[in-house]
């Protein structure tokens, strides 16, 4: 781990003692979630700071790459709606990250989950807002330019009151604004795939815009991006958001459960997330303007409604489902993650076939896909 020593804003290193006694020797009593790394503990540490403990199993399928990203990212970025490193202990078997406790758990447990929160419409609009603006910090404000690659409800968490804070940055990328994008190896979760990085693992902060448009409008309507116990032409929430736009129905997308909530508001927010949803990549607008336009200092720009995402055959989606292998877990405290092996070559089969489904909505929405070679 000789890498540590070259990081930008070098983490501190816990020794394994003070993580084994904050942890209370790893006791299963303290485990907040399992994620693609291992488990993750809650831990008190010496000077009284609660914090999430993750550790990197011997069994990940992630690795040391992922974790060395993971620190060095991390360590380089300083924001409100970051999760914050307070350091890593790397004198054990399994290596292990040390963060600031969030005490209400992920994003995707407070929308999809069993709850007492109440996510009122000011509580929703806001953390969107925290959300976008975490992603204008990674892509144009902190001192490297950063894709994180795997945005979604379950790794966005929520603080005591209800700030949201990005998490696990393991599938990060950096990049220099010379560069127009990256070619890499595809990695991130089904549901929240642009097209383009999904197809042809064209990667820039454009993906993350995608990405951030499929969120808000699983925190608007209050469900999962895809749900299979709908009818058919409400499964797909991205779908079903483009279709009521166009129906100049866009009210219709909201949570039922949202009794009272800003008309004006809500419809500059569905219309923002469609924004960002386009099919093709420069369309999207960067994340800051995403930000002035919630907030409303620039107006919102009209949606395309020829822009919608790009389709592609149903058998791309079943090849998606059949590359599933078992697996579940968390973000950094507690969310739900499965692997995926081997995408890109699915895009390359031939043949004609005339049923479609939207490439970033398969069936398989909740799965995450390992990283081929890029």
């Amino acid at each position: 781990m000789e890498e540590l020593f070259t990081i930008v804003g070098r983490p501190n290193i816990f020794s394994y003692g003070e993580i084994k006694s904050a942890t209370d020797s790893f006791s299963l009593s303290n485990i907040l979630g399992r994620g693609g790394y291992g488990p993750v503990y809650k831990g008190k540490l010496l000077d009284g700071r609660i914090v999430a403990v993750k550790q990197l199993s011997s069994t990940s399928h992630q690795g040391k790459k992922e974790f060395m990203t993971e620190i060095a990212t991390i360590s380089a970025v300083q924001h409100r709606n970051l999760v914050k490193l307070h350091g890593c202990c790397i004198d054990s078997k399994t290596p292990l990250l040390v963060y600031e406790y969030l005490e209400q758990g992920s994003l995707d447990q407070a929308i999809f989950g069993k709850t007492d929160l109440n996510l009122d419409w000011r509580t929703r609009f806001e953390i969107c807002v925290g959300i976008a603006r975490g992603l204008a910090y990674l892509h144009e404000e902190s001192s490297m330019r950063i894709v994180h690659r795997d945005i979604k409800a379950s790794n966005v968490l929520l603080d005591a009151d209800l700030n949201p804070k990005i998490s696990d940055f393991g599938l990060a990328r950096h990049y220099k604004d010379s560069m127009t994008h990256l070619n890499t190896g595809v990695a991130g979760t089904l549901g929240y795939l642009a097209p383009e990085y999904a197809m042809m693992g064209h990667l820039t902060e454009k993906a993350d815009v995608f990405a951030f448009g499929v969120v808000a409008l699983e925190i608007l309507a209050g469900r999962r991006n895809f749900d299979d116990s709908l009818e058919e032409d409400e499964k797909y929430l991205l779908g079903c958001a483009w279709h009521l736009h166009e129906s100049q129905r866009t009210l219709e997308l909201l949570d039922s459960k949202l009794i009272e909530f800003d008309e004006e508001e809500a419809a500059r927010l569905i219309n923002v997330a469609l924004l960002c949803t386009m099919g093709l990549p420069q369309r999207r607008p960067p994340m800051s303007k995403v930000v002035s336009m919630l907030t409303e200092d620039i107006e919102v720009t009209d949606v395309d409604t020829t822009m919608r995402p790009s389709y592609v055959p149903e058998w791309q989606v079943r090849s998606f489902s059949s590359s599933y292998v078992s697996g579940s877990g968390s973000s950094a405290q507690q969310s739900s993650r499965s692997q995926i092996s081997a995408l890109s070559s699915s895009s390359k089969k031939p043949g004609n076939h005339r049923d479609t489904s939207p490439l970033a909505l398969s069936p398989c929405s909740s799965g995450g896909i390992d990283e081929g070679a890029g």
